[in-house]
């Protein structure tokens, strides 16, 4: 694969960096595609590069990636991120045509994500032997219906007690506040003090993160996901669970017990509502499902 890309690639990821303000898994992502696709024509098509590349290769190049048996969202992600650094090209004038113009992308998937029962929330927080970081995690993530990144990524100041809240980093470094419940911050309460102590235990570097590991250290997103999975596994959920099902979780919830999509959008923060709306389908089907359960004729 090529590894060196050239003065435009790079202005396109700085661009992102520094205008879009995208996060660094998301800007590896895109280097990573804009990479491939680099290798793909060095190799097919040495005669072109990127100025000279028309609407046939890109085609070739969709083929491709459906070829190899990748995920669809991934494909998906895969040609946007070249869409895009087309679209910055022409607005650069490195090519005065866009050969992306009057091409149909493929269309995501519309799955209806996987969503615990409240029943299942009730058996995982009555795991015994539930430490009491791994349970406020937890508590977190179906209190505040935050992206596990967002979870690693608190501070201890981002908690208001006062407001009963949290201030969260989302994508695109985008803040948004989301509530916190009373036993949830009670369990934040709890958890300072055994923080401190590992601290003082572990004679660890202060740190402002909210969540430690073993050693003292902010954990990190493989960490955490390793921790919550042993809970999901041991609590006997028979579903394909991860700590995003939590936030799945916590908007299906939310809209079976009447809020709103405007404000399950607002504290999920999302910046569609249609992205929202996929969970209307959740409850819907829920629903559904209920009613021929219940109903005589069906």
């Amino acid at each position: 694969m090529v590894l060196e890309l050239d003065e435009h690639a790079r202005g396109f990821l700085q661009r992102l960096r520094a205008e879009r303000q995208f996060s660094a898994n998301t800007l590896k992502a895109y280097t990573i595609d804009i990479c491939e696709f680099y290798d793909f024509i060095k190799k097919k098509y040495p005669q072109h590069d990127i100025r000279t590349c028309d609407r046939l290769i890109l085609r070739d190049y969709f083929s491709y990636l459906n070829g190899r048996r990748l995920l669809r969202s991934s494909v998906i992600r895969k040609i946007a991120a070249l869409r895009s650094y087309f679209r910055h090209i022409v607005r650069e004038e490195v090519i005065t045509k866009n050969p992306f113009l009057y091409m149909s992308m493929p269309k995501r998937e519309k799955r209806i994500p996987v969503f615990l029962s409240e029943t299942e929330i009730g058996a995982l927080f009555s795991l015994h032997g539930l430490p009491l970081r791994d349970r406020l995690m937890l508590e977190v993530l179906y209190t505040g219906g935050l992206r596990i990144e967002e979870l690693v990524g608190l501070n201890e100041g981002d908690v208001d007690f006062w407001g009963g809240s949290a201030r969260v980093l989302g994508k695109g470094n985008k803040e948004r506040i989301v509530p916190l419940g009373t036993r949830c911050l009670s369990y934040v309460r709890d958890y300072l003090k055994e923080r401190e102590q590992l601290i003082r235990r572990q004679k660890a570097d202060r740190t402002a993160a909210l969540f430690l590991n073993r050693s003292g250290a902010r954990i990190t997103t493989r960490g955490a996901r390793k921790v919550l999975h042993r809970w999901f596994v041991l609590a006997g959920l028979n579903k394909k669970v991860s700590p995003h099902t939590m936030r799945h979780t916590f908007a299906t919830h939310l809209l079976d017990r009447g809020c709103d999509l405007r404000s399950v959008q607002e504290m999920l923060g999302h910046s569609s509502l249609a992205t929202t709306q996929i969970y209307t389908h959740v409850t819907a089907e829920r629903l559904k499902k209920v009613y021929e359960k219940a109903h005589p004729r069906p």
